[in-house]
């Protein structure tokens, strides 16, 4: 069950959210309610809270603030944030903080419900993670048998699986070899060896490819800037970006909009 956390200082809005996921999250979800930012991010934080349905703009402590407060502590929790302001600096911070997306007002039902969906995905997955943690291996410990070993090896390659899949899902957020190596209770060093070993790429690697794969289908969007973009695959800085973009692609962000704006028409002739 998932324990999902609506913070809102608008009675009625509060309500609305409620109804949607007790009625498309019957038997997959618990509700808490709260009316400003720190009663947010005390019952998050007290209540062990998986997922928030975050309002940016509350008296006293914000959404962000909140947010902020509540991932210090509990850093596997998931974020949504649901504002009335589409402003790019909103979204930008949000992003940065590691939400898992950002609704504008009035919500729209299949929306809220395809980004809390999105949402317990990622939140299973990590699960699923940390119930597979292979147990890292003393330096001096040898195998018992080849049986014991080949063993050890199948399950290592199921978990490192499991790892990449996790990236997969959650490529957007602040992830690295200490993020996923907390979630399995092993050393970075352990991790960065076990992944290269089963999946042929470093994590680094791996992480930078899946993001740039993503940035490139945002790109296709004549109305996202490159700045934006950045921020929607994992990218605080968006010259960091730029430079890993042209050193993966061959291209600046901008000319691989104009080639691929090019390549499309060209299809359509």
């Amino acid at each position: 069950m998932i324990r999902l956390l609506i913070a809102d200082d608008e009675a009625l809005e509060r309500e609305t959210l409620a109804d949607i996921v007790a009625h498309r999250f019957e038997h997959e979800v618990t509700i808490e309610t709260a009316e400003n930012g720190r009663k947010a991010a005390d019952t998050a934080v007290l209540w062990g809270a998986d997922l928030i349905l975050m309002d940016i703009e509350m008296p006293g402590m914000n959404g962000l603030d909140a947010a902020r407060a509540v991932l210090e502590q509990r850093p596997e929790c998931k974020v949504i944030f649901v504002t009335a302001y589409s402003l790019f600096q909103y979204a930008h911070e949000a992003m940065h903080l590691g939400a898992c997306d950002y609704l504008l007002k009035p919500v729209n039902p299949d929306e809220v419900e395809a980004s809390i969906r999105k949402a317990i995905r990622q939140i299973e997955a990590g699960r699923r993670l940390a119930e597979l943690a292979p147990v890292e291996p003393e330096p001096e410990a040898d195998p018992e048998s080849d049986a014991a070993e080949a063993g050890e090896n199948d399950r290592n390659a199921l978990v490192m699986a499991h790892v990449r899949k996790y990236m997969e899902d959650n490529y957007m957020f602040d992830l690295s070899l200490d993020s996923v190596s907390e979630i399995l209770h092993i050393s970075p060093a352990y991790l960065s060896a076990q992944f290269k070993k089963y999946q042929k790429m470093n994590f680094l690697d791996c992480l930078t490819e899946l993001r740039i794969n993503a940035a490139k289908e945002l790109l296709t969007d004549p109305f996202r800037s490159a700045a934006e973009v950045a921020s929607m695959v994992g990218y605080e800085d968006s010259s960091y970006f730029a430079r890993t973009f042209k050193k993966r692609t061959g291209m600046t962000p901008t000319q691989y909009r104009r080639e691929a704006a090019k390549a499309a028409r060209e299809a359509r002739l």
